[in-house]
Formats: C-alpha cells, sequence, structure tokens
C-alpha cells in the first residue's frame, strides 16, 4: 500500500474552488478513490525533507511557511472538482502538491465522497486548513483529531453554518469584529486576527526594481463589484486626467464593463487582464506606480495590501474597508472615505515618497513574522488535545 498521508507531519489546505468542464452540472461522485490516490508518483513525497521556499498566493504561502518554519514536513492543496472525468493532480516541488477530488454536488459547504473515501484511506491530516465556503461536516468530524484551521478569506467571519464551524480549532480573522463574531456563535472558540493573505507575504516576491513609474496609481482586484470600482473611476471623473490609473485584472466577470466606462468618460485607465499575469509580471506593474489603491468595503483583508508595500508603494485604503485597515500606518499609507477619494489620491501622488512602506511590512507582517505567533497557537492546540 502508499505511504499514508500521515507518514509525514502534514498540513491540507482546502479551497472553495470548484473546477472542471462542465459548469452547473451536479455529478455525485461515488466513494471510489480517484486514480491520483493510487498512482505512486502521486503520493506524498517521502524522500529527504527538504526546505521549502515561500512563494505563491494565499493558497500556497501559509502552508509552505508551515513547512519552512518546521512545523509539518509537506504540504497539499485540495480543489474540488465537477464532472465526471477524472480529478486532477499536479506536484509544484518536494514539498508541495495539489490534488482534485469530485465533488457530490455544487451547494456549499461543499461535500465529496471521494476526498472522504481518501481520508479513511490515507489518513488525516496533522493540521487541516479549511477557506472560504468550506466543506462538509462529515469530513471534519474524520480529521477530530488533527488541528483545524478556518479562515473566510472575505468579510463574513464565518461563511459556513454552525455544524461546519463547531469543528474548528481555530479561526483566522481579519478584525476585532470577525472575532467578536465567532466567539457570540461558539463561545470560548479560539480566534487570531491573522489575515493569511497580507500577514503571510513573502519577502522576495514582491519588491522594488528602481524602473520608472509612468503612472500615479494602480489597482490590482479581480473585476468584481464587491471591489469597489466605482469609488475609484468617480473619484478619476473628478480629476484632472493627467492623474493616471492602471488597473490589473486577475479574474472576475466585470472587466468589459470597466473598460467601457473608462472610454465613455475619457478616463486615464490603463488595464491588463483577465486574464491574470504571473507573479513576477505583477511586481513589474506595480513598479511602473507610485501608490496602491484598495477600494472595498466588504472586503477580507486583501493580500495585495502588503504586497503594495514590498514593492515599495504606500497605499490609499477606503475608510470603510472592514478588515485590513490595521495595515495602514503613518510609515505605510493613509485612508479616505469615497467622498474624499480624489483629494486623496492627489495628496498621496505629491506625498508618495515620503512614506516606507516596504520597511514596515518586513519588520511586521512578512509570513516569518506570522508564523511564529500561528505556531504558539497550534501548539497549545496540541497540547490540549492530548
Amino acid at each position: 500500500m502508499a505511504a499514508p498521508l500521515t507518514a509525514r507531519r502534514s498540513v491540507v489546505v482546502i479551497s472553495d474552488w470548484v473546477d472542471g468542464p462542465h459548469p452547473g452540472h451536479d455529478c455525485p461522485s461515488p466513494a471510489v478513490l480517484p486514480v491520483h490516490a493510487v498512482g505512486s508518483a502521486s503520493q506524498p513525497w517521502i524522500g529527504d525533507l527538504v526546505a521549502a521556499d515561500v512563494t505563491g498566493g494565499y493558497l500556497e504561502r501559509l502552508p509552505l511557511a508551515l513547512v519552512a518554519a518546521g512545523i509539518v514536513d509537506q504540504a497539499e492543496i485540495w480543489h474540488h472538482w465537477r464532472g465526471a472525468d477524472e480529478p486532477p493532480f499536479s506536484r509544484d516541488n518536494a514539498v508541495m502538491t495539489r490534488r482534485a477530488f469530485r465533488i457530490d454536488d455544487e451547494h456549499a459547504p461543499f461535500a465529496s465522497s471521494q476526498m472522504i473515501a481518501f481520508v479513511e484511506a490515507f489518513g488525516a491530516p496533522h493540521i487541516l486548513v479549511v477557506l472560504g465556503l468550506g466543506v462538509a461536516a462529515e469530513l471534519l468530524a474524520l480529521c477530530a483529531n488533527s488541528i483545524i484551521l478556518y479562515n473566510s478569506i472575505d468579510a463574513p467571519s464565518l461563511r459556513v453554518p454552525a455544524e461546519v464551524s463547531r469543528h474548528f480549532d481555530l479561526v483566522i480573522t481579519g478584525a476585532q469584529w470577525q472575532s467578536d463574531e465567532v466567539e457570540a456563535r461558539h463561545p470560548g472558540m479560539r480566534t487570531a486576527i491573522l489575515p493569511i493573505g497580507p500577514e503571510f507575504a513573502a519577502t522576495h516576491q514582491f519588491r522594488p526594481l528602481g524602473t520608472a513609474k509612468d503612472v500615479d496609481l494602480i489597482y490590482v482586484a479581480a473585476a468584481q463589484p464587491y471591489k469597489r470600482y466605482d469609488i475609484l473611476f468617480d473619484a478619476l471623473a473628478n480629476l484632472p486626467r493627467d492623474v493616471r490609473a492602471l488597473c490589473v485584472f486577475g479574474y472576475g466577470e466585470d472587466a468589459d464593463a470597466l473598460r467601457q466606462r473608462a472610454r465613455d468618460q475619457n478616463l486615464s485607465i490603463e488595464f491588463v487582464g483577465p486574464p491574470g499575469v504571473p507573479i513576477e509580471e505583477v511586481n513589474h506593474l506595480m513598479n511602473r506606480a507610485r501608490f496602491g489603491v484598495v477600494c472595498g468595503i466588504d472586503d477580507g483583508a486583501p493580500a495585495i495590501l502588503t504586497e503594495y508595500m514590498l514593492a515599495g508603494l504606500p497605499v490609499l485604503a477606503n475608510a470603510d474597508l472592514r478588515c485590513g485597515l490595521q495595515f495602514i500606518l503613518p510609515e505605510t499609507g493613509m485612508t479616505a472615505s469615497a467622498n474624499g477619494f480624489a483629494e486623496a489620491i492627489l495628496k498621496m501622488r505629491e506625498t508618495a515618497d515620503d512614506f516606507r512602506p516596504r520597511e514596515a511590512a518586513l519588520e511586521r507582517w512578512t509570513w516569518t513574522h506570522s508564523v511564529k505567533r500561528l505556531t504558539r497557537i497550534i501548539e497549545q492546540i496540541h497540547d490540549a488535545k492530548q
């Protein structure tokens, strides 16, 4: 039999991403292991332990930080797969693999009989991280001896029903009000204001390049309504057209409408994507700007907050952002209301060189700092479970 998942200390991150070729099609998954579960090439790595390079997005950086810190030896990211064709598998490197499991239906929190069968066959991970819309309570019950972490990624503190959230050992939040909501539902449940996007930033992934600044501001965000492009566009409409902006979309359904609005109003905006571009290219695009903006309100603490900073950009954030304002310090940027965004853009354009965002982020928020805090909490949970 293949080596069990628990042969090495392991972390599994389950995202709420549903992928596959049959959108909208519910295809019940029989409790039959996917091919990648029995193929020798796709088994958890059992060779010599190797160092982890903490890179990627929020999905990758938290588990890789746990590997780099020596808390676990291997990491996996699990997705949900729709349709009847075979769920994919890939290996990023010696410590990081990705698996998908056929989904029972597309109703959150997501259930996968294949995923349950996999855990029954190979064991539960030491640490299980559940993101977003969550997974079925049956899977969490199988992982009762794991340390189960949850992060909603978005503004709601808990995006799962109570029968699911009661299994969590730790809820990672982005603001105190979120921690208060968790306490109200589950008195005594551990929380930590440690949003995995901005708190687990990679030290070298975003960095100053010393290249020319040919635009004033950049907004890197999905082309979706909750990112509140209307606030940015309304501000730009009331500013001289020599204020130049760059919008970088990774994905989102509003890209065409936003481009059309910019044309209709003769706004000085350059657009990139979707589809998204590689991280190295995002860093290059950031380096073209004097500062970054975050316009959302009902948004989780976006990773881009500290990514801007590490690229050397101060941040202008919406003063009504519900999660993440703790990252806006006098050294890192400023906040403004929607009504004051235009004036704040002009002020940031004048004063961008007066901030020290990269230094402040390196001192406080990169993964090396955050994983120490998380490690202490994990050790407390581990001791309490013994």
